[in-house]
């Protein structure tokens, strides 16, 4: 039998980290900014990134808001390219609407949905009736545990720095599809560093996944 086709799509993505766009390395984004490592920062604004995205048809990018101090960026874009862009960075039941109202097509979440490292069920529901499953993107980035370099790979929260007791499995996965549209991965130990792609994960991944979720 022929492989089944894959969707491949270019995702591109507006970092904001006090109001600029740059692209860090987000494992380093913690308590201190002195071990904050910036790969890239530039002068253009949020809008005008939202705007070439536009004009060249691409879709589905998100801005994410890295800390305090980002929403009129954030909000900026979404003006910018309406529909296109999905958005994510503190973002929770109470606002989730008034982010798709000035225009993101889907809103990101993590920490908002686990409470003390645990898969809060009720803030997901939460979620869901204030804006639609079809609306929400689950993030679920993750990292192995330092004690256990070969095991499971955990969802992370807080910036990446706090481990949750999910692991990424079929049987996660499976059963949150319904509650979002797509799920957004980062590989966290290689994400910005230009070393290539956590393999394993990326197998993983695709072993695992069905017509019914969209990973990225």
């Amino acid at each position: 039998s022929r492989p089944c086709p894959v969707d491949m799509r270019f995702r591109p993505c507006i970092d904001l980290h006090n109001g600029a766009v740059k692209q860090i390395v987000g494992s380093t984004l913690t308590e201190d900014p002195s071990k904050l490592k910036t790969n890239f920062e530039t002068s253009m604004s949020s809008a005008q990134f939202a705007e070439m995205y536009r004009r060249d048809g691409l879709v589905g990018g998100h801005v994410i808001m890295l800390g305090p101090g980002n929403e009129e960026a954030a909000l900026a874009a979404l003006a910018a390219y309406p529909g296109g862009l999905q958005v994510g960075g503190g973002v929770n039941a109470g606002n989730a609407k008034r982010y798709v109202d000035a225009g993101a097509s889907h809103i990101i979440v993590t920490s908002w949905v686990f409470v003390d490292g645990k898969l809060n069920e009720e803030r997901l529901d939460a979620l869901v009736a204030a804006v639609g499953a079809h609306r929400i993107v689950l993030d679920l980035s993750c990292r192995r545990h330092p004690s256990d370099p070969t095991g499971p790979f955990h969802v992370v929260m807080d910036k990446w720095q706090r481990f949750t007791d999910c692991t990424i499995t079929k049987d996660l996965l499976d059963r949150l599809a319904g509650r979002c549209a797509e799920f957004l991965v980062h590989g966290v130990d290689v994400e910005g560093k230009g070393c290539g792609i956590e393999a394993d994960l990326v197998r993983q991944l695709g072993e695992w996944s069905s017509p019914r979720h969209l990973c990225r």
